[in-house]
């Protein structure tokens, strides 16, 4: 479990125990249920990324919503990849590519709900751009309407291997993955994705 986690666990076991103490069994239940959905959402399962530097890996559990250009009408414009996490994902979140972490960049913001595209203007978010081998990727974790902190344990000038940890997102929120014109986009709309694990873009041959 993320130690981030830990905060809300001890803030509920508190009156908990003291339901329990004054024998209130539907209250101390009711906390026991917040302590227990805390666990599972704060949870950090172990996982092995694949190791090919050609690859683009989800940074984040949850659901594709959006596949878009960056800039529209823009030739060779890099591609958007939008992830929308519920609060039911794991937030854990992951490098896309082994590199060096070459910028950080703290943006604050409002906090629309993460699964509307406004979200990935206005709302609060770290930018992190990684240069990896082969290519560059930017990616933004988003705080959402529930989530609102985004955190980033890394910081700039620091080597990444493919799915190392970088953060976490609180509760429901966004990631956007901002991939250059010579990577192909494996993954479509709709698509469920697990951060570390789920292949969402590759290097095309002609760049290697």
């Amino acid at each position: 479990m993320a130690k981030e986690g830990l905060p809300y666990i001890i803030i509920f076991l508190v009156p908990a125990l003291i339901f329990f103490a004054l024998q209130w069994w539907v209250a101390a239940g009711a906390f026991l249920f917040l302590i227990a959905f805390m666990i599972f959402f704060f949870r950090d399962p172990r996982r092995e990324s694949p190791s090919d530097e050609h690859l683009v890996l989800s940074p984040a559990d949850g659901r594709v919503v959006m596949i878009a250009p960056l800039d529209r009408g823009v030739e060779n414009s890099p591609t958007q990849v939008s992830i929308f996490l519920s609060p039911l994902n794991v937030h854990i979140n992951r490098t896309p590519i082994a590199g060096e972490i070459i910028d950080v960049v703290y943006k604050p913001g409002a906090f629309h709900v993460a699964s509307r595209d406004i979200a990935s203007i206005e709302n609060e978010q770290n930018v992190v751009t990684v240069r990896g081998r082969y290519v560059t990727i930017v990616f933004r974790q988003i705080a959402g309407v529930v989530a609102r902190r985004v955190v980033f344990w890394r910081k700039k000038g620091d080597r990444v291997e493919m799915g190392d940890k970088v953060g976490l997102m609180k509760f429901s929120s966004r990631m956007d993955v901002v991939m250059p014109d010579e990577v192909e986009i494996l993954v479509e709309r709709g698509q469920k994705v697990t951060g570390g694990i789920t292949v969402i873009g590759r290097v095309r041959e002609t760049q290697n």
